[in-house]
């Protein structure tokens, strides 16, 4: 609305035919009737466009506007006489240097006169809204080849930026493909997946590569898959490598005319940073979506059925759907900078929030799946403890939780020849501050295998510096990694056990009850002080009176009485052919292992 209207110099307020009431003219048009006892004054004021705004301003601030040519309601005189007396009219006159006489008390002039005004002002301005949107609607053609060749000349930021996003896909699309893989599952029947990848060369080997996600092509032959390319063609890979622990594949291709697409560093995106997703969501090949990094370091999240132990994800909120595992992320260069893997969403499609593998993790991977067709990773051997938490930290004298605890040191492991110890917090990697223990796995596992490593751990209320080499986990001695295959139970070292949890199954055939709970000794090392108290086929039930079903629950258990020498088990000794199960209590010398 125009709020620079002004009002005619030939306005006057007189009296209208009713006696009870003043009529504001225009040029002889009545426009609205006041009632006396709305105005406050007998002063002369100039309705002039100052005031024209401020009463204006003020009158829509009340959200009252009377149209033009219609008198005052009771409702509205009513609101006159509620508002009057909380207002400062007199600040809405400035001037009074021209002509406009009225006979009437000189205190009710100015409150009404200020008061009309708003309601000129607010049928008037009404008025010229209606009669914009309706020369808006009927442009001349004059104007509109003005505004036309005006839009055409002009250069924005955003004309700008979006000849950057069309220079990006123009650059990357040929690089994207479209998966589709076939294979059998469970029962006989075949299962259909679709997703997305990125064609890529790398100085390791020759040739083209697709890099996609390890689920999208799991478990199916090499026939079965299908690379559909920019260009309508139809390619089937050469040899396909996976590696599920980063959910990464690579599949080489052969065919003339490729082009690759080129790496970036993700260790240089900051939140904030803008970058496309590309794939083909929902089949729809050569989709391009906008977005940010919405965060980083994204970890411990389940992935359906996957067990991915390296998770370092960027987060975007660029659109991810079904149909994008695989498909790349790309930064504002038109380089790859992640691999879409997954969303979290409780629809299955876009909420905002997906996830992408950062580059240089992926390339790692794949150069190392290329060169030698596993990807290697380095071991301390150290267990970590997942439920850090600022009860423990405390306790082991920290501010605030941070880096990652040692809640075991495996023998004859690297971390053994370092001298780390168990309540030992790693707060420093190769120079790079520790989070938590997802973030510490990855920092090892990505290191080269043989690089000494300089460490700073948190040890009796100070910092450490230690040094560290790291090893192969596929080399190292079996004595020294927790077991890789469940069925052999887990090392408790701290206790010197080797257990089980205690399933329906293994409860039967023990002759204990079908809902009995509680870890299966499987072994009892000889060293241990619990080696003449306990034997295998015992069922460690209970630490004081935590009640123990599982590996964690024996973990925390542990963590609760960390300050206690000694601490009281409950154990159910098995069955025999003349005996029943029955519970005894063992007391563990901490300090005598």
């Amino acid at each position: 609305m125009d709020l620079f209207w002004k009002v005619s110099s030939d306005c006057k307020l007189l009296p209208s035919s009713n006696e009870n009431r003043y009529t504001y003219r225009i040029l002889g048009s009545t426009i609205v009737d006041f009632a006396p006892e709305t105005l406050r004054s007998r002063s002369e004021i100039a309705p002039s466009a100052e005031l024209a705004r401020r009463v204006y301003s003020y009158y829509r601030a009340k959200s009252h506007t009377g149209p033009k040519g219609r008198k005052l309601s009771a409702g509205q005189d009513a609101m006159s006489k509620r508002t009057r007396g909380g207002t400062n009219y007199e600040s809405l006159t400035p001037l009074r240097n021209e002509a406009l006489s009225m006979r009437q008390p000189s205190n009710l002039l100015v409150p009404g006169c200020t008061l009309f005004v708003g309601l000129l002002l607010g049928a008037s301005l009404g008025s010229q809204v209606l009669n914009r949107s309706v020369q808006a609607e009927h442009l001349d053609p004059a104007s509109s080849e003005r505004l036309y060749r005006e839009l055409s000349q002009d250069v924005s930021a955003f004309q700008d930026g979006s000849n950057l996003l069309a220079k990006i896909a123009t650059v990357t699309t040929p690089c994207v493909v479209h998966i589709e893989s076939e294979r059998k599952i469970q029962g006989g029947r075949r299962e259909e997946e679709t997703g997305s990848g990125i064609i890529m060369s790398s100085a390791k080997s020759p040739g083209f590569y697709v890099v996609t996600n390890a689920h999208v092509v799991d478990k199916t032959p090499m026939d079965s898959i299908s690379i559909h390319l920019h260009d309508g063609r139809v390619l089937q890979p050469e040899k396909v490598w996976a590696d599920p622990q980063t959910d990464v594949a690579v599949l080489r291709i052969n065919a003339p005319n490729l082009s690759s697409a080129r790496w970036g560093d993700s260790q240089k995106l900051e939140i904030g940073h803008m970058v496309l997703a590309m794939g083909s969501p929902f089949g729809l090949s050569r989709s391009v979506t906008f977005g940010i990094i919405s965060a980083k370091g994204r970890r411990k999240l389940k992935l359906g059925t996957s067990e991915v132990l390296n998770q370092d994800f960027l987060q975007t909120d660029a659109a991810i759907n079904p149909g994008n595992s695989g498909g790349p992320l790309i930064d504002m260069q038109g380089r790859v900078v992640g691999i879409n893997t997954a969303i979290a969403s409780a629809s299955g499609g876009n909420e905002g929030i997906g996830f992408s593998i950062p580059s240089h993790l992926v390339q790692r991977v794949v150069e190392q799946l290329l060169e030698h067709g596993v990807v290697s990773r380095a071991y301390i051997g150290v267990k970590l403890d997942d439920k850090f938490d600022s009860k423990t930290a405390a306790r082991l004298r920290l501010d605030r939780v941070q880096g990652t605890r040692i809640n075991e040191v495996f023998a004859n492991s690297p971390a053994a020849k370092a001298g780390l110890l168990l309540d030992d917090v790693v707060l420093v990697f190769d120079g790079i501050e520790v989070q938590d223990h997802d973030h510490l796995i990855n920092l090892v596992s990505l290191s080269p295998i043989g690089k000494r490593i300089q460490m700073v751990v948190w040890r009796g209320g100070k910092r450490m510096n230690l040094s560290i080499m790291l090893a192969d986990r596929t080399e190292l001695p079996a004595t020294s990694q927790a077991p890789a295959i469940p069925d052999f139970g887990f090392p408790v070292r701290t206790m010197g056990l080797t257990v089980h949890p205690l399933d329906r199954d293994l409860a039967e055939q023990l002759g204990h009850a079908p809902a009995e709970q509680g870890l299966l000794i499987l072994k009892v090392e000889r060293q241990s002080s619990l080696s003449q108290m306990l034997e295998p086929y015992d069922i460690l039930e209970a630490v004081g009176k935590e009640s123990i079903q599982s590996l964690d629950d024996l973990n925390r258990a542990l963590e609760s009485h960390a300050d206690r020498a000694s601490i009281v088990l409950r154990v159910r000794r098995g069955t025999t052919a003349n005996s029943e199960a029955v519970d005894q209590l063992v007391v563990w010398k901490r300090d005598a292992h």
